[in-house]
């Protein structure tokens, strides 16, 4: 009988428990933009730490009626991704030279596109390159001018290069260039050979741009703890579970000049809040940012990249912290007026009708409930002109029912109790069996 319990009490402990607003530690209101239909709202960095992993307990719900209970609203969740197109090789059909220009006909994939970059021998460094393009669906048929663009290479100043030429979003079929070659100023003439072209890439299209959402800043270097004055060094403390998927600087108005600086990027638990946490940093990231803004031949080339890849763990389990070093060797450290820690936008989608716009609320703290399964998440299909909706600040939910847990029979709470009992049943019975063995025996 204590056997056929426990197996009943085990079943019981593992059903999930049932999701209401009565059960969910915090709640943020959802205010909506007057309309119906779909409706989206991004989603902070401040829900991460007090939700479950994932975000599993989220959940949506809809106010009733006085005396019914509060409907639970369907909802979706996206992510911003990047573009899904591999880079692909262009097909270099004709390459040669025409006077000083160097000519290059390419075969381009058979899909959209948007930029197109050719590799050149590295060993040639500090040129300026006007390439001028054109499209055609056939060669030889009619072209269609595509602009003129400028790349570069600027090494002996110790700046970046940029050998990518973006274009509107074509389909071409072919891509006709003709590229003049020059030495920057200052540096000697030499001969720009059609060889010094290795082939051609096309880089995935850039029709669906990754956005991202801040989860933390700062804008005051940290002073008097620098290892080297050749550091620009920026501290930040990160919140449990906060997703973080890149860095990125913000340089002061009207700053124009050129840089290129090697980033550093660590990161610590806090888990032990009496050791420094440059003790035990448990991740090491490393990127380039720079600028390059001049004019040249009459144009002016302003080329940009202020942003780091970089997806950190360590705040998974504790929260983190991180600090940034930017290397500034001799130069005068940069005007920075924010370093910022940023995740790819995550938005919740859900229906709204009329009724519902101005009583709906996003719940969430009740680590016991598995994610819901919707056939709204399975079917959705983002809307363009969807609703903006905006979640307000983090409130513990005034409903929540604490006490609601403490009510529950004590096998209820403690499933474990009831395993404790058999085995002490267990060993009693053994006690009982060794000792009529021995009486048995004489």
């Amino acid at each position: 009988m204590l056997l056929a319990v426990l197996v009943w009490q085990a079943a019981v402990a593992n059903e999930p428990p049932v999701a209401q607003p009565g059960a969910m530690r915090y709640e943020r209101a959802i205010q909506v933009a007057t309309g119906t239909g779909q409706a989206c709202a991004v989603l902070d960095a401040a829900i991460f730490p007090h939700a479950s992993p994932a975000l599993t307990d989220v959940r949506i719900f809809q106010e009733a009626a006085v005396g019914a209970a509060a409907h639970e609203v369907p909802y979706a969740m996206t992510l911003s991704e990047p573009v899904s197109d591999e880079t692909e090789a262009a097909r270099v059909l004709n390459l040669g030279a025409s006077g000083e220009q160097i000519v290059i006909d390419l075969a381009m994939p058979a899909r959209e596109y948007t930029g197109v970059t050719l590799q050149l021998d590295p060993a040639v460094h500090d040129f300026i390159a006007k390439a001028k393009v054109t499209g055609l669906d056939v060669l030889g048929g009619r072209a269609v001018a595509l602009g003129t663009f400028t790349l570069f290479d600027l090494a002996s100043q110790h700046l970046s290069r940029n050998t990518t030429i973006w274009l509107q979003e074509s389909t071409f079929r072919f891509l006709h260039m003709e590229v003049h070659f020059s030495p920057i100023p200052g540096k000697p003439a030499e001969s720009f050979v059609p060889a010094m072209v290795l082939g051609a890439t096309v880089p995935p299209s850039r029709e669906a741009q990754t956005i991202y959402t801040t989860v933390a800043s700062v804008s005051v270097p940290t002073t008097g703890t620098l290892a080297s004055p050749r550091k620009t060094r920026f501290d930040l403390d990160l919140p449990l579970r906060v997703p973080v998927e890149r860095v990125s600087i913000d340089l002061a108005d009207g700053y124009s000049g050129n840089f290129s600086r090697d980033v550093t990027i660590h990161a610590s638990t806090n888990a032990d809040a009496n050791t420094p946490a440059e003790s035990f940093p448990i991740e090491t990231l490393t990127g380039t940012v720079s600028r390059v803004h001049l004019t040249a031949d009459g144009d002016t080339i302003d080329e940009r990249e202020l942003s780091i890849p970089a997806v950190l763990g360590a705040n998974l389990q504790h929260a983190a912290h991180v600090w940034i070093e930017i290397e500034n060797g001799v130069d005068q450290p940069l005007p920075i007026t924010a370093v910022r820690l940023e995740m790819r936008q995550r938005k919740i989608c859900f229906d709204v009708t009329q009724a519902s716009a101005a009583s709906t609320a996003l719940f969430y703290g009740n680590s016991e409930l598995a994610a819901p399964q919707y056939d709204y998440a399975r079917l959705f299909v983002a809307s363009r002109a969807a609703l903006m909706a905006e979640l307000g600040p983090e409130q513990l939910n005034a409903n929540y029912r604490a006490a609601a847990e403490k009510a529950r029979p004590l096998a209820e709470r403690h499933p474990e109790l009831l395993w404790i009992a058999l085995i002490l049943v267990i060993c009693a019975l053994g006690l009982v069996a060794l000792k009529a063995a021995k009486n048995v025996g004489r």
